[in-house]
């Protein structure tokens, strides 16, 4: 028997790539998926069916849209800078991406954002063997402003008065990200008025 291949219950979602670095071939992996150790998601990454962590939508990211970044409400909702709870997942992608693969039972929004939008303030989650990409809460903040429009002025309004009740808040961080992103005056006006 194929006793789970020796992938790990710790981690959620696989690439085809990861499987075959730790040694099992195309044919293993397609064994897998019929008895069931294994569920395809994409053209190149699997679930697994034996996971035993903590579950997070946002570990499914990487296997519909490659590139994509936790953005937006869902960074916020992340750092609990707000109560408001999307019902998909925002998701910063290159201009012209598209979804590998629509998911079943995840729904994600995604975000086109190029240059600086894209590339600053991106990190890494690691959670056991699980990751995925978001960007910082500095950037998180500066792009809701940004977005104000979008999002809504009052949950805007909610992110920044918890983001400035924080204590590991950095706000020449936040300067910097709105300078670069041209949104510096607006974040201003809206912290003038909030201290």
């Amino acid at each position: 028997m194929l006793n789970k291949m020796n992938i790990s219950d710790l981690q959620l979602v696989y690439s085809s790539g990861e499987l075959q670095k730790q040694g099992h071939s195309y044919y293993q992996i397609v064994k897998m998926v019929e008895c069931g150790a294994l569920m395809r998601l994409s053209k190149s990454y699997y679930e697994n069916a034996n996971f035993s962590g903590d579950l997070n939508d946002f570990y499914y990211v990487r296997a519909y849209a490659t590139q994509g970044v936790v953005c937006l409400m869902s960074a916020a909702v992340y750092y609990n800078l707000t109560t408001f709870r999307p019902d998909a997942i925002d998701v910063a992608v290159p201009p012209k991406a598209k979804l590998s693969t629509q998911p079943e039972n995840l729904k994600i929004n995604l975000h086109y954002f190029s240059g600086e939008r894209l590339s600053l303030g991106v990190k890494t989650i690691r959670q056991n063997k699980n990751t995925f990409k978001i960007y910082d809460i500095e950037k998180t903040v500066v792009d809701i402003v940004s977005n104000r429009n979008k999002v809504g002025i009052e949950e805007t309004k909610e992110i920044l008065v918890n983001y400035l009740a924080r204590q590991e808040k950095n706000l020449n961080n936040l300067y910097r990200y709105a300078e670069k992103l041209s949104c510096l005056k607006i974040l201003k006006t809206y912290l003038e008025v909030l201290v």
